[in-house]
């Protein structure tokens, strides 16, 4: 029966007609001819649980995924926010259950104590402390163990957690390794352990409750104007401002939607942060649905950096740096943080490789430095650069000659000026730099158009003869 198909998950008049999980699909439909099954969806349970997920935040922000089927919520210091935990379980159970979920709770000093309770035992809420009592009539599978371990357990009469309890620790790691007994513990309470949240943790949060759900535009942005007034003194208590913030809007059927913002520079004024919220509202796919109401509104900073205030210069005012990075965030706002793109120095010598893209309001300003030519110069890179460098065919002096003439695109350029060569040799210390040393000439022809050419490789070498290509034009 190892290819059989089996029932993995049933409703509840499924259940009440006598079937379980495990059930081979055949008996199933041999007591229940109309039953009605589907093919399970792993990708599609593991995307309903990242959505249950975000439900839960309105609780906790630190909600941990338990696959397949389960949550990790750690509510310390947010209970009382709720009535307390046995308040807050309910809350969140009926939430669920008028969502059509049936679910159940544990809570406890420890996850594994709190998840154990939830699958295999009394909804219970314990008191830190009090876990080892509570878990002892649990069985073994509450440890999280794999099947092989659980079975060999089972056979040996060890049925319970306090079965295994009541065993010498050395004994049991003995037999069945370490980690068992690191269960053990943590299960009983005696062993502290922390959860990997879905989202890491924001740096600063401000939210607001509802008793009512509210549904008005107007409403909902003068709720966030308050909560970023809220924030702004935080941050500068702390003498930062926010490079990530996001709100996210919780509606009273379930639904949660995230609205995310990031910035060229730290911020903390609540006008500022509006006004960009506004243009990322405005700009965003599909407007705000607020349902039937919004009844919880939170904002969080999710990265801060040390705020450095703007200086006036008596030139020009405000200085050209907070310009630009006000025109990325508003940009941003509108097309999204990735479409905003900048180019940042790379530390090599390599033409094609000297820069490379970066989300501009993700850049902090620490990637090197521009070569500054003299003003009276040349410069010394073509404005566009070919990627790939285009192959010509060239008539040039040898050994090492500029161009007299080249084709390119099926027409010819006559040479009237040259500046060159420039040398660059391939780099020696990357393994997959195979490429052949280059010598560059900056040339202009009769038309007076300029362009970057350069040979790859040396006449008179064992090595193929050399090649020329076109890397740039210069404007």
């Amino acid at each position: 029966m190892k290819g059989a198909l089996r029932l993995s998950a049933l409703d509840r008049r499924a259940q009440a007609l006598g079937l379980a999980p495990g059930l081979t699909l055949a008996d199933a439909r041999a007591r229940i001819p109309g039953i009605h099954a589907l093919e399970m969806d792993r990708a599609a349970d593991a995307r309903f649980l990242a959505r249950l997920s975000d439900r839960c935040e309105r609780y906790t922000p630190l909600v941990a995924l338990d696959p397949p089927d389960g949550l990790i919520l750690d509510i310390t210091g947010c209970a009382h926010l709720f009535g307390g935990e046995a308040r807050l379980r309910d809350d969140l159970l009926d939430r669920l259950g008028r969502g059509g979920i049936a679910a159940r709770a544990g809570i406890a000093g420890t996850p594994e104590a709190a998840r154990g309770l939830a699958r295999f035992g009394a909804a219970a809420v314990l008191v830190p402390g009090r876990e080892a009592g509570a878990v002892a009539s649990l069985p073994v599978a509450a440890l999280g163990i794999d099947a092989e371990t659980t079975l060999v357990l089972r056979r040996a009469g060890l049925k319970t957690i306090g079965d295994l309890a009541g065993v010498p620790r050395a004994a049991l790691a003995a037999r069945f390794g370490a980690d068992l007994v690191a269960r053990l513990a943590r299960i009983r309470g005696e062993a502290d352990s922390r959860i990997s949240p879905r989202r890491p943790p924001p740096d600063l949060v401000a939210e607001r409750n509802f008793a009512e759900p509210i549904s008005q535009i107007e409403d909902v942005l003068g709720v966030l104007d308050g909560l970023a007034g809220q924030l702004a003194p935080l941050l500068e208590k702390r003498g930062e401002g926010g490079r990530r913030f996001e709100v996210i809007f919780f509606r009273g059927d379930g639904k949660v939607t995230r609205l995310e913002l990031q910035t060229a520079r730290p911020l903390r004024a609540p006008e500022t942060l509006m006004r960009l919220f506004n243009e990322r509202l405005e700009a965003a796919a599909e407007p705000l649905d607020p349902g039937d109401g919004f009844d919880l509104i939170r904002l969080a900073v999710l990265a801060s950096e040390p705020f450095i205030a703007a200086q006036a210069d008596l030139e020009r005012g405000v200085r050209e740096e907070e310009e630009v990075a006000a025109l990325i965030d508003r940009l941003g706002a509108r097309l999204g943080a990735a479409a905003v793109q900048c180019f940042v120095p790379v530390d090599t010598h390599i033409p094609e490789r000297a820069s490379r893209e970066v989300a501009a309001a993700a850049f902090s300003g620490n990637g090197g430095t521009w070569p500054r030519p003299c003003p009276e110069a040349a410069p010394p890179r073509p404005i566009h650069l070919f990627d790939p460098p285009q192959a010509i065919e060239a008539l040039a002096e040898v050994p090492d000659g500029p161009p007299l003439k080249f084709r390119w695109r099926r027409m010819l350029h006559e040479v009237a000026r040259a500046e060159g060569p420039e040398r660059i040799a391939p780099e020696w210390w990357h393994r997959n730099d195979d490429g052949a040393l280059r010598d560059y000439y900056r040339i202009e022809d009769a038309a007076g158009r300029r362009f970057w050419v350069f040979r790859e490789g040396l006449y008179g070498e064992a090595a193929p003869p050399p090649r020329w290509f076109l890397h740039g034009v210069f404007a």
